[in-house]
């Protein structure tokens, strides 16, 4: 299941790879770095050992590096240009064969390319897998919130800062509504600890259920593209 822990007699023929992509980049106080990593993981995990008797899935080594300038303000923040993603993940699809792109990190310029390789790709940003997701994503309002930080608790929760979190008061900003009026960093945004949505209210339960759905939503691609 996992490419990179394997020797190579024993990389299955054919198979189909998925690719978790993330960022490096603050997410509030109390939350990891690869917060986006970390998550296309565990949705690729899931999906792996949950299509383990029907179609062989192997999950790639994750690109942890994305375009991400929106958090320049913040320690922490590594970006990629566009130019350099799109290369890296043309290539990997042109050494692997068959390869799905799992995406968490959604800063436009980052989905955009992703869009442009004509890969397959779990987008979530489209409003058909949006609306299956939980509130606060679909508010705009998650960067390191309730909706995030769940996730990382259901997988990490040893990564997660838990009295930072619970001292965290909700702060609602339309993330999406104020790239569209030209706000493209964290503090023109008003998140001056680079997180919005409500972290204090966060579970590792939530975080499970969240990923179920996640799962099912990668399994459905993967089955799309094994057909």
């Amino acid at each position: 299941m996992n490419y990179g822990y394997l020797a190579y007699p024993d990389i299955p023929e054919r198979a189909v790879y998925v690719l978790p992509l993330g960022a490096v980049e603050p997410h509030g106080p109390h939350a990891p770095l690869v917060t986006d990593t970390l998550i296309s993981l565990g949705i690729c995990h899931r999906a792996a050992e949950r299509l383990e008797d029907e179609i062989p899935v192997l999950v790639l080594p994750p690109v942890h590096y994305g375009v991400t300038r929106y958090a320049n303000a913040f320690p922490g923040t590594v970006s990629i240009g566009e130019d350099t993603l799109r290369s890296l993940v043309t290539e990997i699809a042109e050494a692997v064969g068959q390869l799905v792109l799992v995406n968490n990190h959604f800063e436009p310029e980052q989905v955009e390319t992703l869009r442009s390789t004509g890969l397959p790709l779990l987008d979530l940003t489209r409003r058909a897998q949006a609306e299956r997701l939980t509130d606060e994503f679909r508010s705009g309002s998650c960067h390191a919130g309730r909706y995030e930080t769940s996730l990382v608790l259901a997988d990490r929760p040893d990564l997660v800062n838990a009295d930072r979190m619970q001292e965290l008061a909700e702060r609602q900003v339309d993330m999406p509504a104020a790239i569209r009026a030209g706000r493209t960093d964290f503090v023109a945004m008003g998140m001056d600890e680079a997180y919005c949505g409500a972290p204090a209210e966060s579970s590792a339960e939530e975080g499970r259920e969240t990923f179920e759905t996640l799962t099912n939503m990668l399994v459905e691609l993967i089955r799309e593209v094994a057909a």
